[in-house]
């Protein structure tokens, strides 16, 4: 399973793609939102990690444009955000991610998350 990581801090990117590379799953990496719908496109992932607070295009918009492409729309897109307040899961929800998580990144619950959007279980865990 391919997953797209969206994230432009360096050390968050690290973190994620080595503890996701351990459990399997092959990952690419975008480090804007511009970049990140270009790449939803030509890498063809299974999921999406969507940080929302990017530069040049933020999470929120990166993930309508995702959603409004015929051919994107059914990849799902897991918004992470260090900004947990009130109402960011309804915003989150209403731009067209299929699920929420915050920061700092708890692995065992996002796996979780991945592994239900995904309809699969990792042997490893």
């Amino acid at each position: 399973m391919k997953v797209l990581i969206i994230e432009d801090n360096e050390m968050n990117r690290d973190m994620l793609s080595r503890r996701l590379l351990r459990k399997g799953y092959d990952v690419v990496i975008a480090v804007d939102g511009e970049e990140g719908v270009a790449m939803a496109g030509s890498e063809a992932p299974d999921i999406i990690l969507m940080d929302m607070d990017l530069p040049k295009v933020d999470g929120w918009e990166a993930t309508r444009r995702i959603k409004a492409s015929d051919v994107l729309k059914g990849i799902p897109v897991i918004a992470l955000t260090a900004h947990a307040m009130t109402g960011d899961l309804d915003r989150a929800i209403g731009a067209g991610c299929d699920d929420y998580d915050t920061k700092p990144i708890e692995l065992p619950r996002l796996l979780e998350k991945i592994e239900k959007l995904l309809g699969t279980t990792k042997r490893s865990l």
